[in-house]
């Protein structure tokens, strides 16, 4: 509290100072205006007149030439000559005007000087004020953190907001990665404790996983957790159009953390200045490459003792430089997967703890739904099913709102105004029966959990899937059922119209994908053993257009045909299935033709089978999809 009120007096001294200038500025500025406003004036007054000498006056007098009252002023005569003539003379402050003029019956009127103090204060509140721009600008142009002609070296780290600290509570799923970070903050406390025994703590830690499994929401926790400072910035915050701006920006920031130790640094997706190096096509000078080797000497350069460690997150671990994740740099990599179901159902808990829910609300059950999901989805689903009620006009989220924002989520939005012809919503029904019919029909693939031929998202048809429990490894038999629920809906065309149809475009795609990891990557294939053939699905700067290919010309026909040999024995046993099953596809594309939505049950149901018997699905998150 203290320490908040000694921050508080800090910032309010500066606005105090803050209206002082801007009041004395309003000041000199109304001087300025009133001086100017005198000063033209006067000007106007006396360049109006015609001017004449003394003589032609005292002339004009004797000869009756002067109409109206005449004003001395500071040895100068003003008035109207007899043809209207305003004229003005410089009488030199003559002894005998005022005799003269009264003996010509002359009317006249002295006035008083100007102040001279007055000129003179105006002068030079006039002259301060022209000094004061000039060194207000040029302070401006010098200091002002914001001026990027003066500062584009400077980092910029943000600070966390003491007000809304998260802290570990707020995470859930990730109990592992916790323990790693407990440490870290155990040090930052208490560093005698390691430092007596002759521990080291690690420089760096780097957390990777797949996106949305919370890797910054650990890193905020950390900070929260920790009570020390916390310097927060991007990878890409370092890369400018100018070539050096990175690396002078990542000494800037490691002077500031040197000045605020024991303190955190955070650099979130740190694979933008990251990446490999030599990696590129072509040669000339690579900003990345200057701004990595920096914050490789910077990470070098300081000390354990120090109380400075740098965390760093990407969901890109294979492309950052191997110098950057070596010991002594990043030492410690700690790993943020996808959560398990126990660990889903604590997230769930997390994001509805502020939240009204329902009785009928089983988050143990929205849990088990939600397989492969990580927590930044889970959360979409939570505030998905708060829109939904809170559009409903509900006080309370029931589990039928879960429902509806799960479908959402995972199968797209439903395209109610999607106007579909009789003869399509057929040729879908048939698809999608096809999908449920081999999946129920065949082992070791997931159950059918909801079958549509409602337009959602891409699709015009999905057979969604779930498993009933989380599942790391897969056998080859899998595999090969999951490839025959893929291009069920295909033969089902087939069977039905003796038509090939373009819906049949995502399964096609997701099947081949199957086939060739089955024979590239996972050996699966008798003919070609167990062989791993190099697969790259992206490639990495250029460098690996020169890589000598690894198979012979021979040996990739052979893959190509193992490929198309797989998924043609698919297609044929999907085929034999259906033909032998008619009855119950016609079973179910006609429900699905008259309800559009059917669930697990209504499925079983159908097709004469009790809670429980029967499988089906393809692959883990994927819904068989009849697109666009």
């Amino acid at each position: 509290m203290e320490k908040n009120n000694k921050n508080r007096e800090k910032k309010q001294k500066p606005e105090g100072l803050n209206f002082l200038k801007g009041l004395i500025l309003w000041i000199i500025v109304l001087g300025i205006i009133v001086s100017l406003a005198k000063f033209t004036n006067f000007q106007d007054y006396t360049l109006s007149k015609k001017s004449i000498t003394y003589s032609e006056f005292l002339k004009e007098i004797e000869k009756g030439g002067i109409k109206g009252t005449v004003i001395i002023k500071e040895g100068y005569v003003y008035g109207t000559l007899k043809d209207g003539t305003k004229f003005r003379t410089y009488s030199g402050k003559d002894p005998d005007l005022y005799r003269i003029l009264r003996k010509n019956n002359i009317n006249f009127q002295p006035q008083p000087s100007s102040y001279f103090l007055a000129n003179l204060f105006f002068t030079l509140i006039s002259i301060a004020f022209f000094l004061f721009l000039f060194r207000f600008i040029a302070l401006r142009q010098a200091t002002a953190e914001h001026n990027r002609v003066m500062s584009f070296t400077k980092s910029r780290p943000l600070m966390p907001d003491t007000k809304n600290k998260i802290t570990f509570d707020d995470v859930a799923g990730c109990e592992e990665a916790k323990e790693e970070l407990k440490e870290i903050i155990e040090f930052l406390k208490n560093p005698k404790k390691f430092q007596k025994l002759g521990g080291k703590v690690p420089k760096g830690v780097l957390l990777i996983g797949p996106p949305g499994t919370g890797k910054t929401l650990l890193a905020k926790a950390v900070a929260g957790e920790a009570k020390v400072p916390f310097l927060s910035m991007s990878g890409s915050d370092f890369v400018e159009m100018f070539v050096g701006v990175g690396a002078a920006r990542v000494r800037d920031l490691f002077r500031q953390a040197k000045k605020l130790a024991p303190c955190i640094i955070f650099i979130d997706e740190i694979d933008a200045v990251g990446r490999q190096r030599f990696a590129g096509l072509g040669g000339g000078h690579d900003e990345r490459e200057q701004t990595l080797n920096q914050l490789l000497v910077e990470m070098d350069g300081f000390q354990s003792e120090e109380g400075i460690i740098v965390m760093a997150a990407t969901n890109r671990p294979d492309v950052l430089d191997p110098a950057l994740t070596r010991p002594g740099r990043f030492d410690r990599t700690v790993v943020v997967t996808l959560p398990d179901v126990k660990a889903r159902e604590k997230i769930f808990r997390v994001h509805t703890k502020n939240k009204p829910l329902a009785e009928d609300v089983n988050l143990e059950v929205l849990a088990r739904a939600t397989p492969g999901l990580a927590g930044a989805d889970i959360a979409n689903i939570v505030n998905e099913a708060a829109l939904l009620a809170a559009k409903k006009g509900k006080e309370k989220i029931d589990m039928k709102d879960f429902e509806e924002a799960k479908d959402k989520v995972l199968m797209g939005v439903e395209r109610k105004s999607l106007v579909i012809s009789e003869e399509e919503r057929k040729i879908i029904a048939y698809h999608e029966a096809g999908h449920t019919l081999v999946q129920k029909s065949l082992p070791e693939v997931y159950p059918v959990h909801k079958v549509t031929i409602i337009p959602r998202g891409r699709a015009l048809g999905l057979t969604h899937i779930l498993p009933e429990k989380d599942k790391f490894i897969e056998s080859d038999s899998y595999y090969r059922n999951s490839l025959c629920a893929l291009l069920a809906g295909r033969a089902a065309e087939k069977i039905v119209f003796g038509k090939m149809f373009t819906g049949s475009e995502n399964d096609l795609k997701i099947a081949t994908e199957i086939a060739r990891k089955m024979v590239c990557e996972w050996g699966m294939s008798e003919k070609l053993g167990p062989v791993s053939f190099e697969h790259k699905e992206a490639v990495f700067l250029g460098r690996d257009l020169v890589q000598q290919r690894q198979h012979s010309e021979e040996t990739t026909r052979e893959i190509d045909n193992e490929i198309r040999k797989i998924l043609e024995e698919a297609e044929k046993k999907a085929t034999e299935i259906i033909i032998k099953n008619r009855d119950k596809l016609e079973a179910l594309a006609n429900a699905l033709l008259e309800k559009e939505t059917l669930n697990s049950d209504e499925i079983d149901e159908i097709l004469g089978l009790k809670k429980g018997d029967g499988n089906g699905h393809k692959e883990n998150r994927k819904s068989s999809e009849n697109d666009t």
